[in-house]
């Protein structure tokens, strides 16, 4: 079975490529083109059976970005499920809150930074 981008998700990423958050639009303006230390990002990435916001498969690091449904004990324990199984594909999981991005964005990039690999 495929481990990225299944075909049965093609219209659901293309659907939330098309209409991103404030914070995931922020972002992926400093993230597009390798403009980060020349790592290049996908967004609305498919792994697994789901759709990560951003996924760098170089440094095989996941970025995502929380609004307030993940604050509830529900989507806190979907989350953490969610991040263990991409985990064990070797895949690193970075969480950042939607306001971190919009109001903090020279921190967020430093952690995502802090996340590559050694060059």
């Amino acid at each position: 079975m495929r481990t990225f981008n299944r075909k049965y998700f093609k219209k659901r990423r293309k659907r939330l490529r098309n209409s991103p958050t404030q914070a995931e639009a922020f972002l992926w303006g400093y993230l597009k083109g390798g403009q980060l230390e020349g790592s290049k990002f996908r967004r609305q990435a498919g792994i697994k059976s789901f759709i990560v916001d951003f996924y760098c498969p170089a440094e095989k690091l996941v970025v995502e970005l929380d609004g307030d449904f993940h604050f509830d004990d529900e989507g806190i324990r979907y989350d953490k499920e969610r991040t263990r199984k991409i985990e064990n594909e070797g895949i690193n999981v970075i969480r950042f809150e939607n306001q971190d991005v919009l109001l903090n964005l020279e921190h967020v990039l430093s952690e995502i930074r802090n996340n590559f690999k050694q060059k």
